[in-house]
């Protein structure tokens, strides 16, 4: 088994790399690592999120720059704000034994003075969204003409969010023998054109197989009539009581519409799309972080800077026209070795894009059947029971056991048992006796 310290690294990076509880590197780690430290080289990484990537490049581009330099070496693109964020916490956590090392984060949303005033206090690294960069650059805020290394991370999303020109415009600012390190998912053809315009003989590599999901994911899909999907939807949240889940839907406006009747029927749930404001995604995002949410609906563009390593289902609410966006919304779970579902819910008339997702991924879907209602209930009374089991005692209660004690008197134990369980289940079987089956057995249209 690889270990950090075959890498080539130095030994602060290695005590970094102690202090973070990493004791093995991942695939995109181990192959990346030794070409970026031996060699002078461009680079094009194809490997799924939630692999390691920053890592990847992070570690070699740390230990490559001049910390004794306060001029800017090194240039990290990424598609959005939050991706940006999270990728200067951990340089700095990467870097937090190299003395005199700084990195500055450069997005929209927040002062671009304050941003400015940060670089001229020396930043090494700057970890940029391409639109705050163009800005700046076009403001002659940042100096990007004698950068040694670019990093263009997620780039298929970055391109696919309209980022093309706001690229080729920020790179035809940088020097032409800086040595480029590309990682995305897919290799879509605008990939592959700022690849060849902006890199001389890259070396490329591939974690797992080209364009294929995960194989820590399970791909799911519940074909269901029409009008029936936010019922499945709530049936598949039910049957799954510690669900951590990101909801995709086409539109912003039924990502609101979704969101908002979750919340209706007592879900923790959150929305994340274009039409909030900057500040309400931060809230609902730390939220989603700290588990207060465990819903998330969001649009797919919306959804590209979420970086959560414990998501438990990605559920489709609705197919997305193009297959790639599949992968990425896929590949929010299953990440950092876990196990994941992606559950898609689909009219009869969707099948064949199951078909066409299932030969471009290289994986197959399970069929599986929309849960009954007495099956939720069984689910929910077992899940309660091990909730008890499992729940540990407040000693602040003992002061009011006496008082307890004598309101529960003369009840048994088969009865109080039953009690308690009822509190909660009853809400479940009042709702789900009797529902219909909402699995398809029509045209689905």
């Amino acid at each position: 088994m690889t270990k950090f310290e075959t890498l080539g690294l130095d030994q602060p990076l290695l005590d970094a790399i102690s202090d973070l509880g990493f004791e093995t590197p991942s695939e995109v780690q181990e192959k990346s690592i030794p070409i970026l430290l031996e060699k002078d080289t461009d680079l094009v990484a194809l490997a799924q999120t939630g692999t390691g990537k920053t890592a990847a490049f992070g570690f070699p581009m740390i230990q490559k720059i001049n910390a004794e330099s306060r001029t800017t070496q090194g240039l990290i693109l990424s598609p959005t704000r939050e991706l940006c964020l999270q990728i200067t916490n951990e340089l700095k956590l990467y870097s937090k034994y190299v003395k005199g090392l700084n990195v500055v984060a450069i997005y929209g949303g927040a002062s671009i003075t304050e941003q400015a005033n940060q670089i001229k206090r020396g930043a090494q690294i700057v970890v940029a969204t391409p639109g705050r960069m163009k800005d700046m650059i076009g403001r002659n805020m940042v100096d990007i003409s004698k950068i040694d290394y670019c990093v263009l991370d997620e780039a298929d999303e970055m391109l696919n969010m309209g980022f093309y020109e706001d690229i080729k415009d920020i790179l035809s600012n940088t020097p032409e023998e800086k040595l480029t390190w590309l990682f995305s998912a897919t290799m879509p053809k605008e990939v592959a054109s700022i690849a060849k315009k902006f890199m001389v003989q890259p070396v490329e590599i591939t974690v797992g197989t080209k364009n294929a999901g995960a194989a820590t994911v399970q791909h799911e899909y519940y074909m269901v009539g029409g009008r029936d999907r936010y019922a499945a939807l709530k049936r598949l949240a039910d049957a799954n009581p510690g669900i951590f889940s990101v909801v995709f839907c086409r539109t912003k406006r039924d990502t609101q519409r979704v969101a908002e009747k979750l919340i209706e029927d007592g879900y923790n749930a959150g929305a994340l799309h274009g039409d909030l404001s900057q500040n309400q995604r931060d809230m609902v995002m730390n939220a989603f972080r700290k588990k207060q949410v465990q819903m998330l609906v969001a649009t797919d563009v919306a959804a590209r800077g979420i970086d959560v390593d414990d998501v438990t289902h990605v559920i489709n609410y609705q197919l997305p026209d193009e297959i790639e966006t599949y992968t990425h919304r896929s590949g929010r779970t299953g990440r950092a070795g876990k196990s994941g579902i992606s559950m898609v819910i689909i009219t009869r008339s969707e099948l064949r894009k199951i078909k066409s997702i299932e030969t471009k991924i290289k994986q197959d879907f399970i069929q599986k059947q929309i849960p009954s209602g007495i099956e939720i209930c069984e689910i929910q009374l077992y899940h309660l029971a091990n909730k008890i089991k499992e729940t540990k005692v407040n000693k602040e209660i003992d002061d009011y056991l006496p008082a307890i004690y004598d309101v529960l008197e003369g009840i048994d134990r088969d009865e109080l048992i039953k009690k308690m369980v009822s509190v909660e289940f009853t809400q479940f079987f009042n709702y789900y006796n009797k529902t219909k089956d909402l699995n398809s057995t029509d045209t689905g249209k």
